[in-house]
């Protein structure tokens, strides 16, 4: 079994042959090691590698690796299938590990130009599924230096610098002029450094490209205070083409539903939404004396039991008349239901003081005949339901008092 693996002697290729040297089990997980592998095991703030193995080894014909991971001095190749020991083909995610050697070359020059140029001190680096970020020593970013440190950024892609990797002793690094001298705790023989050229020479494991030009672009997204620093967010290569064009997608939607021009989009949006407000607002007067008038009608309701449906409506318009209807009608009961034009159906028991009727039985009793489900305490009861096919039995029971051990609301006594 090899020290230096494939994936840092050759970090553009995509496919080899391996022997499966162990198959092992770590809690839930089953793992191979190979002899040699294509695959970058987590580490450096770079995430591990995906790939797939093939071949006489895999008894199911292929099986997937779902993630990589340096444990107790071996690569362990964790599995979503049974494997055995033999040869077998190794391939390599190639998307994900462009993808991460883009990022990751993108993070070596964003550090090197912000600590070169501007005297900024990345502490901390992040790749992310969909953005990255570092976190330097500085306070704060303003816009401005935002866009001087992107287009100092950018200068260093377009120049094409080259980047390669080599191993040293570490006897040889206090001669070195290295950004970063931290190794990991533990480490022991040499070191791998990554150098762009005429730019930045530093110690990292990580896999990476050949030259800045291969980055293609770095766009700095934003910036916010985290831990007494600068928390710097971006992206680079591939993901700033991907993030354009959903952008664009957004934008030709936008363009057709607010039928306006990009120039507009953010002023005819904001007008919109003021319109939105000025009509809820206006809907919620309207509701209100809505209710009033509802609420006079069922107080006019003589009975016991007072029931009322309401189409187009919310369960808030309910909990609005049951709360006028409670406040005015002493000792008697409410039964609501709405159907708000989509989705289910609610429903609201109301319990007036003085009454004498478990609600909440009364209310599991009804939720059960319309075949929803609801909960609540006193004096309110509330739910939904897919159905009120089988409202007026329920209203019939409520009215009858026919609920085994559960009171009448005027008679204070137990009904059956």
């Amino acid at each position: 079994m090899t020290d230096i693996y494939a994936y840092e002697k050759e970090p553009f290729r995509r496919r080899q042959e391996v022997e499966v040297l162990v198959i092992g089990r770590q809690g839930d997980h089953l793992y191979a090691v190979l002899d040699d592998t294509l695959l970058f095991p987590a580490g450096g703030g770079q995430p591990a590698d995906r790939g797939r193995l093939s071949g006489a080894a895999a008894t199911s014909g292929e099986v997937r690796v779902v993630d990589v991971q340096r444990v107790e001095g071996e690569v362990r190749h964790y599995l979503s299938g049974d494997l055995q020991l033999g040869p077998a083909t190794l391939e390599v995610d190639w998307n994900r590990r462009f993808d991460h050697m883009q990022q990751h070359s993108a993070q070596h020059v964003l550090t090197a130009v912000a600590l070169g140029r501007f005297g900024w001190k990345t502490t901390a680096f992040h790749l992310r599924p969909e953005v990255c970020d570092i976190e330097l020593d500085v306070a704060a970013l303003d816009g401005a230096q935002l866009r001087d440190l992107e287009e100092a950024v950018m200068e260093e892609v377009r120049a094409a610098r080259q980047i390669t990797a080599r191993r040293v002793s570490q006897d040889d690094l206090a001669s070195l002029p290295l950004r970063s001298r931290g190794l990991p705790a533990g480490h022991h023989g040499d070191v791998r450094l990554i150098e762009i050229e005429g730019l930045d020479l530093n110690n990292c494991g990580g896999t990476h490209l050949q030259s800045t030009a291969q980055i293609e672009c770095i766009k700095l997204l934003a910036s916010d205070s985290l831990r007494g620093g600068a928390r710097l967010t971006w992206i680079a290569g591939r993901r700033v083409r991907h993030r354009l064009q959903e952008a664009e997608a957004r934008h030709l939607q936008l363009r057709h539903l607010l039928s306006t021009g990009d120039g507009e989009l953010v002023a005819v949006t904001e007008l919109k939404l003021q319109q939105l407000k000025d009509s809820e607002r206006q809907l919620a007067r309207r509701l209100a004396e809505l209710a009033e008038l509802r609420l006079a009608d069922l107080l006019r309701q003589p009975g016991p039991w007072v029931t009322a449906h309401y189409d187009e409506v919310d369960m808030a318009f309910l909990q609005r008349l049951s709360r006028g209807f409670l406040g005015a009608a002493e000792g008697r009961c409410l039964f609501l239901t709405a159907s708000p034009g989509d989705g289910d159906h609610a429903f609201l028991l109301a319990q007036g003081e003085g009454s004498d009727i478990d609600l909440e039985a009364v209310g599991r009793r009804v939720a059960e005949l319309l075949g929803g489900r609801g909960g609540g305490r006193q004096p309110m009861f509330q739910g939904k339901a897919p159905s009120l096919r089988r409202r007026d039995e329920a209203v019939a029971v409520l009215s009858g008092g026919d609920i085994d051990g559960i009171c009448h609301p005027l008679a204070g006594q137990k009904v059956g």
